[in-house]
């Protein structure tokens, strides 16, 4: 007979990640809002809002994409030692 899955009882959702999430969700948050950014002033170095404000987001979301993905490597680290150590 076999026996179903394991069972974890470590929980799905915690605190780093819903940081993660945050973190990967701002940037659609801050494009989708149009109307915050859709404007022409303020102007930096001659270029509209508009424009500098969407490419400050690729440099943003790059920085966010990154803390995202070293915050899933350290929990993924967390847990697989805390498996290897249960299981002995």
């Amino acid at each position: 007979m076999s026996q179903g899955p394991e069972v974890s009882r470590e929980p799905v959702v915690t605190p780093v990640r819903v940081v993660i999430a945050l973190c990967l969700f701002a940037p659609f948050v801050a494009m989708l809002w149009v109307g915050s950014y859709a404007k022409a002033d303020p102007a930096f170095i001659g270029i509209p809002f508009f424009y500098w404000y969407q490419m400050a987001w690729v440099l943003i979301s790059t920085v966010l994409t990154m803390v995202a993905y070293q915050l899933w490597q350290r929990d993924q680290r967390a847990r697989a030692a805390a498996k290897g150590g249960a299981a002995e």
